[in-house]
C-alpha cells in the first residue's frame, strides 16, 4: 500500500482549508468574541470593585476625621459649659458669702445691742440689789 499524490490530495487539502475557514467564521470567532467580552466584563467589574473599595476607605477615613472633629468640638463645648458653670458657682457662692457676712454682722450688732441692754438693766438692778444687801447686812436703810 502506497500513498500517491494525485488530485484528491489537493482536494482534501482544499476541503480542509475551507472547513477551517468555515469553522473559524462560524464557531471559533463567536466563541473568542464571547470570551473576550466576558474578560472585558470581568476587568470592568474588578475595576468597579477596586473603585468601590477605594471609595469605601475614603468614606471611612472621612467619617473618622469628622467624628474626631465632632468629638473635639463637643469637648470644647463641654469645657465652655463647665467653665461657665464654675463661674456661676463662684458668683453664687460669693453672693451667699456676702449675704452671710451681712447677716452675721446684723446678728453681731443685735448681740452687742442685747448685751448693752442687759448691762443697762443689770446696772439699774445692781443699785436696788446693793441697797437691799446693805440694808440686810447693816440692818438699816441706805440712801
Amino acid at each position: 500500500m502506497s500513498i500517491s499524490a494525485d488530485w484528491t490530495l489537493f482536494l482534501q487539502i482544499a476541503n480542509f482549508l475551507v472547513l477551517i475557514f468555515v469553522l473559524n467564521a462560524v464557531l471559533y470567532k463567536p466563541i473568542r468574541k464571547i470570551l473576550a467580552d466576558r474578560q472585558a466584563k470581568i476587568r470592568g467589574l474588578e475595576e468597579g470593585i477596586s473603585t468601590a473599595e477605594n471609595e469605601a476607605v475614603e468614606a471611612q477615613n472621612s467619617f473618622k476625621e469628622k467624628m474626631s472633629g465632632a468629638r473635639a468640638k463637643g469637648n470644647e463645648e463641654k469645657d465652655k459649659f463647665k467653665q461657665a458653670g464654675e463661674e456661676e458657682q463662684k458668683r453664687i457662692i460669693g453672693e451667699v458669702n456676702e449675704a452671710s457676712q451681712k447677716e452675721l454682722e446684723n446678728v453681731r450688732a443685735q448681740v452687742v445691742k442685747d448685751v448693752e441692754q442687759a448691762k443697762s438693766k443689770l446696772q439699774e438692778e445692781i443699785k436696788g440689789y446693793s441697797a437691799a444687801i446693805a440694808e440686810k447686812i447693816l440692818g438699816r436703810a441706805v440712801s
